[in-house]
């Protein structure tokens, strides 16, 4: 964990802010029977304990969270940081995470700026493990949000049940979370009308069972988000869902309020990923522009890639501007279907982009070329050689020294 007294040091607000913060602090320790020399980093070992920190807390406040199970759910509106001093609350040691267990959600947080929460672990909530939101107040986005080594696991089990759900949020990161088996129906991470986000590093990892399920989908208005070196084992039917189908009355801003083109998402990237199974690794679904690049595919169960649109509603684009390049493809012949990009009506195909992908049929290495049928020619692409992984069935689709594929997938991703 990052040390809060460095980071206190590191922000030093002016004199006058700092005080307020030193009174704020000392008037938050003699709530909890904290001392002066403590009041700047305050540690709770109970659910009433966590409530009364997270209500008391002011810009720079580090909350640890005792190991403990933390029970009957959790719900914090309006929590403010300030720039370069967020509300933080941590796992008190990262090796013992606090776990949040049942209720509805475990945390909730409506209307946050400038709040992390880091080393938490969510298991067997009915509704979404960890929900961030705006209120249903467009006009006001939560914002400045980073979830850090997040666990959530056990969601649901069936419906649509997310393990992160992210709703009216601008400027956000989740680095290093892991999401394990969530609602049948529900999303590893769901954003709806979300702007300006990176999920990096993560884990999503579910069963071949859950064909209804997606892993990272953003909709709703969402756009300018990256997806970036994460894993996606078994992640549903569609691991990233770029774009969707949602509720008009949803979207971010409101649809009243929009001067241009509609659309579900727009300027989605996914890059330096690595796709285990799943339906298809990427849908690409009324989305105005996304970015398919330097990601390795292994034993998609269909598809590498399919081309939908599901909001048909007026003043919305077709499915259009994709592109799938530099990506590392292998799949079976026996798990494969129309070429392994499959475009749906209300679609423009012809406006996508493929190039430099590396494909391979593990079954049947010299039938690769006449098996992978693309709407659009490709330019440079690569047919039928074996990427020679370290070992893929156990797995590992790391690349042996020498591999032909080195320019492709996810280990060809520079910085």
């Amino acid at each position: 964990m990052r040390n809060p007294r460095r980071i206190e040091a590191a922000t030093r607000p002016r004199r006058l802010g700092r005080t307020i913060v030193v009174l704020a602090a000392l008037f938050l320790g003699a709530r909890l029977g904290l001392t002066a020399d403590d009041a700047h980093v305050i540690t709770v070992r109970t659910g009433d304990e966590l409530r009364k920190a997270v209500a008391a807390a002011v810009p720079g406040t580090w909350i640890e969270v005792a190991a403990g199970t933390y029970e009957n759910g959790f719900a914090f509106t309006d929590l403010r940081g300030a720039p370069g001093r967020p509300v933080v609350i941590a796992a008190k040691d990262p090796a013992h995470p606090p776990v949040f267990h049942g209720a509805g959600a475990g945390i909730q947080l409506t209307d946050p700026q400038h709040v992390e929460l880091e080393g938490l672990t969510f298991e067997g909530q009915t509704g979404n493990g960890l929900n961030v939101d705006d209120g249903g107040t467009p006009a006001t986005p939560a914002s400045h949000v980073v979830l850090r080594r997040i666990v959530v696991r056990n969601v649901g089990p069936a419906g649509n049940h997310d393990g992160i759900k992210l709703s009216g949020v601008e400027d956000f990161r989740v680095e290093d979370c892991t999401v394990e088996r969530w609602g049948t129906g529900g999303s590893a991470i769901d954003m709806v009308g979300c702007r300006r986000g990176a999920i990096e590093a993560c884990v999503f990892r579910h069963s071949e069972s859950a064909s209804g399920a997606s892993g990272v989908q953003a909709k709703g208005g969402t756009r300018d988000v990256t997806i970036r070196r994460s894993r996606f084992e078994n992640a549903g039917g569609r691991a990233v869902n770029a774009g969707g189908s949602t509720g008009l009355e949803y979207f971010r801003p409101p649809l009243a309020e929009w001067k241009g083109p509609k659309y579900e998402a727009k300027d989605i990237r996914v890059e330096g990923n690595t796709f285990i199974g799943s339906e298809t690794s990427v849908a690409f679904v009324g989305v105005d522009g996304a970015v398919f690049r330097f990601n390795t595919l292994y034993i998609p169960r269909r598809w590498a890639a399919r081309v939908l649109q599901e909001t048909r509603a007026e003043g919305f684009v077709p499915c259009r501007n994709g592109e799938f390049t530099d990506n590392l493809v292998v799949f079976r012949s026996d798990a494969w279907s129309e070429g392994g990009v499959n475009c749906g009506p209300g679609t423009e195909p012809e406006s996508f982009k493929f190039a430099r992908n590396f494909w391979f049929c593990s079954d049947a290495p010299s039938r690769t070329r006449e098996l992978v049928r693309l709407p659009v020619p490709e330019k440079g692409g690569v047919y039928g050689e074996d990427p020679k992984f370290r070992d893929a069935e156990h797995g590992d689709v790391r690349l042996r020294d020498g591999s032909p594929a080195a320019k492709a997938g996810a280990e060809a991703l520079k910085d």
